[in-house]
């Protein structure tokens, strides 16, 4: 099987998403070129994914619970998992700023993140 990058994977998936999706009359040249395309993905991700269950087979620790660096974080620094100091610590929490974001943009305030602005 031909190697791909990950340009070319995007290349044929968006090109036989697109001849899929407009539901247009194509030319049977250009169905069957993007009936290939879209076989090519599909054994590609098939390919990729025995590839994964492969190599996590062969991985010493499967399980991040089984892992003798994350048992000592939690018992030395932790506590237990899910514990107050675990959560505080690991997790992470949504925060909708895009109140303040609009009010920003109506001030007229350039920001980086939104170029369009």
């Amino acid at each position: 099987m031909e190697r791909f990058t990950r340009r070319r994977f995007v290349q044929i998936t968006g090109l036989a998403t697109g001849l899929f999706v407009s539901g247009l009359g194509f030319a049977r040249s250009a169905y069957s070129e993007a009936k290939a395309a879209a076989e090519k993905v599909q054994s590609y991700l098939t390919d990729r994914l025995g590839s994964i269950y492969k190599h996590d087979k062969e991985m010493k620790f499967r399980k991040s619970q089984d892992n003798p660096s994350v048992k000592q974080l939690y018992t030395e620094f932790l506590d237990h998992p899910n514990s107050h100091m675990a959560h505080r610590l690991l997790h992470t929490h949504y925060t909708d700023r895009s109140a303040r974001v609009k009010i920003l943009k109506e001030r007229g305030v350039k920001l980086a993140l939104y170029p369009e602005n």
